[in-house]
């Protein structure tokens, strides 16, 4: 299942019809169009079709995944909403939105010196207190 999604390149070859010092011409599916009209050929610059394909491709280590299973975005309302119903649990009350103040004050205005993204307090403790736990070897994402 999930090799369609990890192993799919960005283009195919059997899509490519024709590439020369100069363009590259290659067949796309034009959804908006009707049925036998769907299949159209572009035609590209060299250099701008290298820089739309080198935009698909990720850098070494990452792999790509679509979201799927569970929280898969098309089931993720009713699948979330069966789960509450299989385990007992209730919905989350109004009262939530009003932690959304807390939680305002827990989103530092500073980006991360690391990858840009918003710091969030996990946990505050004093200089006399120790914390509650030691972060593990592994490096905490809070993206």
């Amino acid at each position: 299942y999930l090799s369609r999604y990890t192993h799919r390149i960005a283009i195919a070859n059997s899509r490519l019809v024709s590439a020369d010092a100069n363009t590259v011409a290659f067949r796309y599916k034009d959804y908006r169009a009707e049925h036998q009209h769907r299949w159209k050929t572009m035609r590209l610059d060299t250099s701008e079709f290298i820089r739309r394909f080198l935009s698909h491709v990720l850098p070494s280590g990452f792999h790509r995944i679509r979201h799927y299973g569970l929280f898969a975005n098309g089931n993720r309302t009713n699948n979330i909403a069966r789960m509450r119903e299989l385990l007992s649990v209730p919905e989350p009350s109004a009262m939530a939105d009003d932690d959304s103040s807390v939680e305002d004050q827990r989103i530092l205005g500073l980006p991360c010196p690391c990858c840009g993204g918003r710091l969030i307090i996990i946990d505050t403790f004093g200089s006399w207190q120790t914390p509650r736990h030691r972060p593990g070897p592994e490096a905490i994402d809070s993206s």
